[in-house]
């Protein structure tokens, strides 16, 4: 061969190998690969303690800073608050639809300066349609429309799960009742 053809043929060989086994661009990969594998969307109806509503409360307060007390959440923004969840989950955002699972865990207000917590917690869940559980932590800065916490674990249905949940207020009712919609997108399931 001549000195040009190589060249050539070389060029075109390395062209050829260079998509050889590529489908998509590396773009449409990335995206390929984060899709979630599993995706549910949730609602939990929170009702706090407040002192008169022992018979449907939901959550209490079990630690505050020293200006604070366990009937009413502190002022600067409930800082130093530990507030504990035992709450119901359901498929629609209405408080009288069966619950399918349980929310528990405990959410920590965390600053002074701006309204956020930092929530840990878990769906049990023992219904007909999911048994086991999600396991759920992050920071919440409530003050922003949508927030993503991390899915770190679960069992039964949901063993070894990883991926994240997209937290939104749903509903506010002064200091006694709020309603998150969770959006939960699962990434690694088994």
């Amino acid at each position: 061969m001549e000195q040009p053809t190589k060249l050539v043929f070389f060029f075109l060989l390395v062209i050829t190998c260079s998509s050889c086994g590529a489908d998509a661009s590396p773009k449409q990969h990335y995206k390929r690969v984060r899709e979630p594998c599993k995706r549910l969307v949730f609602y939990f109806h929170d009702i706090i303690y407040n002192g008169e509503n022992a018979k449907n409360a939901t959550s209490a307060i079990v630690g505050t800073p020293a200006w604070g007390n366990r009937t009413i959440l502190a002022g600067q923004n409930h800082f130093g608050d530990v507030v504990v969840f035992d709450d119901p989950i359901t498929l629609d955002n209405n408080l009288h639809s069966p619950p399918v699972g349980r929310a528990q865990g405990f959410y920590i207000y965390d600053k002074k300066e701006v309204f956020t917590a930092w929530l840990g917690f878990s769906f049990a869940f023992n219904s007909t349609q999911h048994k086991g559980s999600i396991n759920f932590a992050g920071a919440d800065p409530l003050m922003n429309k949508t927030r993503d916490i991390s899915v770190i674990g679960g069992t039964g249905d949901f063993f070894m799960t990883r991926g994240v949940a997209t937290l939104s207020t749903d509903a506010f009712e002064g200091e006694v009742y709020f309603r998150l919609r969770v959006d939960v997108k699962l990434f690694e399931c088994w």
